[in-house]
């Protein structure tokens, strides 16, 4: 029997570029781990975290072309962004300035 399923190669190229800006990323900071999280209609945000504590985001058309391009690079994926993830984020004094910002309405 034929395989039935039809593959998008426009969604492919994508899910390939964004592999490729993961590894980069991954490259860069001595390895990565990543989650996606569904941002509705604008589609899947792709965070990611380096070994050095570097932190990025991309996006995604789909959820599904976020997780192949996740699946290429090859990283380690978390279903959340909680606990021991999300404490291996180092942050800097412009990030600290700007979430207290936020919280007191500037």
């Amino acid at each position: 029997m034929a395989d039935t399923q039809q593959v998008d190669p426009k969604a492919e190229r994508k899910a390939a570029r964004l592999a490729q800006q993961i590894g980069s990323f991954a490259k860069a900071h001595g390895g990565a781990e990543g989650q996606v999280a569904y941002l509705g209609d604008r589609g899947a945000r792709i965070a990611l975290v380096g070994e050095d504590g570097t932190w990025g985001n991309l996006v995604a058309p789909t959820t599904t072309i976020a997780q192949q391009a996740l699946a290429k690079a090859g990283i380690t994926v978390h279903e959340d962004f909680d606990g021991e993830f999300a404490a291996k984020v180092k942050t800097g004094s412009y990030e600290w300035k700007r979430m207290a910002g936020i919280q007191l309405g500037g």
